[in-house]
């Protein structure tokens, strides 16, 4: 039997989160019931409606508010989310982050396709126009995925390696395993990692006819932004330490949704947080809190629960932050994580280091987890 290779901790010393719940790590240690749905503004044409299903959207959001306006006027929805994050992720960082080369800063996004409702909004315009190559060209910049983290870079002059990371609802993860990789290869000494998703009629449309939610399940929207560096400085405050991140395909297996049967998958995560915990150099039994993101998937939940379980030999009291935000899709994975640390930041442990678990499982045949570190 081969004996996986230890890893680094990587010390999270900013975070910056913009979701339904608010803005910092604090709203989402609240209770589910504080919060107002309400609808979003149309982002796909003005006679573009939502399914007949709940909506978490961040309420009231205006980028200019925290950006200023200079710079945001073509900028799609997911753009201003991720800068917006990043920008809180940043000052909550505070000198150590300013202090480092913008040459080895970089930025690793885990979003799945880019703005879906920028797409739509040129597709419309080329349809509905005299004259369709008059559309706006300010908006082709956001027809591109990566136009939210290049977005993030040129705002704060950082150099260093860019990434955009799709993978399905672990897409976050892949990108928190992308962000070790690269340091471990020496690429970055700082790195805004994280997920964003914004909420918009064709994806809200797009979930209730693909039928895997839940009936009452909500469609969210978001960003976290968490600043990682490869080494922690003297006297640097750091939140949490990073340790493994084990992420993979393991095949789509034809998930039974009456059941929730899935053995190939359940197996794949299983693996998955065995590697992790391995690498980390912990053991299941050190694991104190496990946030989940499946709860809303017919069958996913029964099988990230089952995995949970096979691994650790228990489910500990699990943080469902889904029940907060509703489904956020490639920011799932970043969102999970803010919301355990908001858990450890409102609820003060016994002064040894508590360890956290973060899973991720998707339809697609990905899965994946993290293990954290508090530091006390």
């Amino acid at each position: 039997m081969t004996t996986a290779a230890p890893v680094q901790p990587l010390p999270v010393v900013g975070v910056g989160v913009v979701s339904s719940a608010g803005y910092g790590l604090a709203p989402l240690a609240g209770e589910p019931d504080r919060y107002v749905v309400s609808e979003p503004e149309s982002a796909a044409g003005a006679d573009a409606a939502y399914p007949p299903r709940p909506l978490r959207p961040v309420p009231g959001f205006k980028a200019a508010d925290h950006l200023g306006r200079k710079g945001i006027k073509n900028l799609d929805r997911l753009a201003q989310l991720s800068l917006v994050a990043c920008k809180q992720a940043l000052e909550a960082a505070g000198p150590a982050a300013a202090g480092t080369d913008p040459a080895r800063t970089g930025v690793v996004l885990a979003t799945n396709t880019g703005s879906i409702a920028g797409y739509s909004d040129l597709l419309y315009e080329t349809l509905t126009l005299d004259k369709p190559y008059l559309i706006n060209p300010g908006k082709f910049a956001g027809s591109v995925m990566n136009c939210s983290a290049g977005q993030m870079a040129i705002r704060h002059g950082l150099k260093g390696l860019n990434a955009t990371v799709a993978g399905g609802r672990s897409a976050s993860l892949y990108a928190f395993r992308h962000a070790r990789l690269a340091m471990a290869a020496g690429r970055a000494e700082e790195l805004l990692v994280g997920g964003a998703e914004e909420l918009s009629a064709p994806t809200a449309w797009a979930w209730h006819h693909a039928g895997t939610l839940r009936e009452a399940a909500p469609v969210g929207e978001g960003s976290a932004v968490f600043v990682v560096r490869a080494e922690e400085s003297a006297g640097e405050p750091v939140l949490a330490e990073l340790l493994a991140c084990e992420v993979g395909f393991f095949g789509w297996t034809g998930v039974n949704r009456r059941t929730g049967l899935g053995r190939g998958l359940t197996n794949g995560l299983v693996t998955a947080i065995n590697r992790a915990l391995e690498r980390s150099a912990v053991t299941a039994e050190d694991v104190a809190d496990v946030s989940l993101g499946a709860g809303d998937h017919i069958g996913l939940d029964r099988v990230e629960e089952r995995a949970v379980r096979l691994a650790l030999g228990r489910l500990p009291d699990p943080v469902r932050v889904t029940e907060v935000l509703g489904e956020t899709y490639s920011a799932g994975g970043a969102m999970q994580l803010a919301a355990l640390l908001a858990r450890w930041q409102s609820s003060p442990g016994s002064g040894k280091p508590r360890i956290g678990l973060i899973t991720s499982v998707g339809h697609d045949g990905n899965a994946g987890a993290l293990v954290v570190r508090e530091r006390v």
